[in-house]
């Protein structure tokens, strides 16, 4: 058994023999004469002491026989992928703990050099099933029965070193499965293991075998990497290897040669800064991790490559970056299968973030917060934490400038939204008393009206039914009447 330290041994056997729900499991697996392997990042995780509630387990059982193991002890259980070995359930412990668990059979994969798609095949032993494993701090495994800790790849040693290193060969490991490349980037932030010198080398190599992998696959790893505490780490790893350039080429294209001046940012590191200051406020402000805050963060200056322009006097300029941005944005996502809603939501993140500069920072009028409340809509809170995380001037004196202006900006929307619920802004009459008061019926008019009604509200705040009326009636004996 590969040496451990005593704190991680207990680790190992707090999963092994005090859950007496996994226990009976175990129990149950041995005594039809299978084996049962705790595997892979349970394993990993639990010798870091992150263990969460979901556990992996390998077996030589077949697939038919672990459903008719797991189904008596499990609360509910459900095929995950049968074809490939998998049965899933949930197990509860007497003191109220409820573990997700993954059992699969031993797996021996042959891989088509033009698919990831494994050629599903059975094994009949561990030592087959760790080798096909992404990295070799996956691939340990304790047995189930007697505690024993089987390492047959030194992962132990990388974990200790936090590294990644592959069981096999880098350039076998990635041909057979491309995607694996996208996880180092993702275990290196999420986990802050550094990959070994010629796994990065392989990564470069071998980026196009990507070409082979579906969009939703590598969608899914890089908002599994954004999604991470750090994941500037990995996106670095993924610009380095020249990666980034195939699954997400709007982030490289922002290392622009900065002008002999230095008159415009490092757009790339400003970036990723304006990334992590955005992960920061959405922990202080008491966020879940939301890839939708993250992209825009990410993207939100990647218009401008393409509107950068030498003015006289060598400034530079990136007129109309945020909407160029907002329009690339969206074509990116879509190439990458992201969902409509969050599609929508990040180009419209983008295309708002410089709103707040727009007014400067003076006073805001009324008519200027509702406006902008209106225009941010249900993304206003993104659009809060998005706005203040891209002030990264180290001039000390405009950053405090800027924060106290956008604080007192969130003042205004609070103190207008208890006067005006202004989350709910509506005309002071709806399209039924309009038909009503002007007496017409459905069409255009309607909605030019509306849209009056709309705009006076947002400029002079609620007016109530009777002033509403007179100042439609008078809108309305201006405009045009067909002969």
């Amino acid at each position: 058994m590969p040496d451990i330290t005593p704190t991680q041994a207990a680790r190992l056997d707090t999963v092994r023999a005090a859950t007496p729900a996994v226990r009976e499991l175990a129990a149950a697996f041995h005594g039809a004469g299978h084996e049962l392997y705790l595997v892979g990042g349970s394993v990993r995780d639990a010798l870091m002491g992150r263990l969460g509630n979901d556990l992996d387990f390998t077996t030589s059982a077949r697939p038919e026989e672990i459903e008719k193991l797991l189904k008596p002890r499990a609360v509910a259980t459900w095929d995950v992928g049968r074809a490939y070995g998998t049965i899933a359930g949930r197990l509860d412990e007497p003191d109220g703990t409820s573990w997700l668990v993954e059992i699969t059979t031993f797996r021996a994969d042959a891989y088509d050099p033009d698919s990831r798609k494994p050629q599903i095949a059975f094994g009949d032993h561990l030592g087959g099933d760790l080798i096909r494993r992404d990295f070799t701090v996956n691939a340990m495994a304790v047995a189930m029965d007697t505690g024993e800790l089987f390492d047959p790849f030194d992962g132990i040693i990388d974990l200790e070193d936090r590294v990644l290193r592959t069981p096999s060969a880098p350039e076998i490991s990635f041909s057979d499965d491309p995607l694996r490349m996208l996880r180092a980037a993702r275990f290196a932030s999420q986990l802050g293991f550094l990959p070994v010198p010629e796994v990065v080398r392989a990564m470069a190599d071998l980026k196009d075998r990507l070409e082979i992998v579906s969009a939703e696959r590598i969608r899914d790893e890089l908002v599994k990497l954004l999604l991470t505490d750090h994941p500037r780490i990995g996106l670095d790893l993924l610009v380095e290897t020249g990666i980034a350039d195939l699954v997400l080429p709007e982030l490289p294209a922002l290392k622009m040669e900065i002008d002999e001046h230095n008159h415009h940012k490092d757009v790339y590191e400003h970036s990723l800064t304006v990334l992590d200051q955005a992960i920061a406020l959405e922990k202080a402000r008491g966020h879940q991790p939301d890839i939708v805050n993250r992209l825009a963060a990410l993207l939100h200056d990647i218009g401008k490559p393409k509107t950068r322009r030498f003015e006289a006097g060598g400034k530079v300029s990136f007129y109309h970056h945020d909407i160029v941005g907002a329009k690339l944005a969206a074509k990116r996502m879509q190439a990458l299968r992201f969902s409509g809603d969050e599609i929508k939501a990040v180009s419209k993140l983008i295309e708002l973030h410089l709103r707040f500069h727009g007014y400067g920072e003076g006073q805001w009028t009324d008519s200027a917060v509702r406006r902008y409340v209106r225009d941010a809509g249900d993304l206003l809170e993104r659009l809060h934490i998005l706005t203040r995380s891209d002030c990264t001037t180290r001039n000390v004196a405009k950053a405090n400038r800027l924060r106290t202006a956008y604080e007192q900006l969130e003042w205004r929307i609070d103190e207008l939204a208890a006067q005006e619920e202004l989350d709910a802004i509506r005309p002071d009459l709806n399209g039924d008393q309009i038909m009503e008061i002007l007496g017409i019926g459905p069409g255009r008019e309607v909605g030019k009206a509306y849209k009056f009604l709309l705009d006076l509200r947002m400029e002079a705040g609620p007016l109530g039914p009777e002033r509403a009326k007179e100042e439609l009636l008078r809108w309305w004996e201006s405009q045009p009447k067909a002969d």
